[in-house]
């Protein structure tokens, strides 16, 4: 189907901007992006409590923010999210969305700042593991999420996890992820796909986050290409129509139900990559409530431990 209307209209109003693409830019001209456009999102749901943590990581310490919708969260969702690895690093751009998660999931809600993107992200898991029972009041499930670089991200933390014997991943939420070091698949030379993200775009967030070609085709960076993907948790794994990386992503959910992997799919027709946060567009909702119904589906109704904290 064409391309949503409210997404045309967007690229219309970006355009006549005279803003310039991802690939002409330095990276902290498309963070000030980001952040502008974070601006119209609005304030999100209200959640019961707000703390802001700082992660201790080899070398320094990254930025983490945990909201808490109840009293009795089922679960702990952490969130990686998107921008390339390379952009998009304050976690107060992500503060709506992470709400309406929290709100629609009934999870407590972690995001994640990432500056060094996968030993970090790895390094907040164990750091949430460790505090389930202060965040959530009780031993309860852990969710992996996370949209582009950050849905990349998120399927690595689930493979780093089994192959380590770490934190267990109850469940991952997969939002048009980075999953292939490919650049010339279908989806990546489609003429109509060349949008908001392009191939330059992506050739230009390989090129800042992993100089070094060959190492692309490791599964900490390209987890379509790990050996074995058996043994991972239940996914859901949302693409869009018009999106480079639709083909990848796709694929992904394919080797994970061969792997004999639950995995719910969901291709949403009419729009680009970065629907989902794009908040002051309607688009996300439609994805949001699709997380939750998978949450819903692969976790038991009541997931609370009977040990919780004093």
């Amino acid at each position: 189907m064409p391309l949503n209307d409210a997404l045309t209209a967007f690229l219309t109003e970006m355009a006549a901007s005279g803003v310039k693409p991802i690939a002409e830019s330095t990276p902290e001209e498309v963070r000030d992006l980001t952040a502008s456009l974070a601006e119209l999102f609005g304030s999100g749901p209200d959640v019961e409590r707000v703390e802001d943590h700082m992660i201790p990581v080899e070398g320094g310490s990254i930025a983490a923010r945990v909201l808490v919708p109840s009293a009795t969260p089922r679960g702990v969702l952490i969130y990686y999210h998107g921008g390339g690895w390379v952009i998009g690093g304050n976690i107060d751009e992500f503060d709506t969305l992470g709400r309406k998660l929290a709100d629609r999931t009934g999870c407590a809600v972690v995001l994640v700042e990432y500056p060094v993107a996968v030993d970090d992200s790895y390094a907040a898991l164990e750091w949430v593991n460790e505090r389930l029972a202060e965040i959530a009041g009780a031993t309860v499930p852990i969710i992996v999420a996370g949209d582009s670089a950050g849905g990349n991200i998120a399927a690595v933390m689930a493979l780093r996890s089994r192959d380590r014997g770490g934190p267990p991943i109850a469940f991952q939420a997969l939002i048009y992820p980075v999953t292939d070091a490919d650049l010339d698949n279908a989806s990546y030379t489609a003429a109509e796909n060349q949008l908001l993200l392009d191939r330059a775009s992506m050739v230009w967030f390989w090129d800042h986050y992993l100089p070094d070609a060959e190492r692309r085709a490791e599964p900490d960076a390209s987890p379509l290409r790990a050996d074995d993907l058996s043994g991972l948790p239940p996914a859901v794994v949302i693409t869009a129509e018009y999106d480079v990386l639709r083909d990848e992503g796709e694929a992904y959910a394919d080797r994970l139900a061969d792997a004999g992997v639950a995995v719910d799919r969901h291709r949403h027709a009419g729009q680009m990559h970065g629907f989902f946060t794009l908040l002051m567009l309607p688009g996300h909702t439609e994805a949001i409530d699709q997380i939750a119904s998978s949450i819903d589906a692969h976790l038991p109704a009541n997931t609370r431990s009977a040990n919780t904290s004093t």
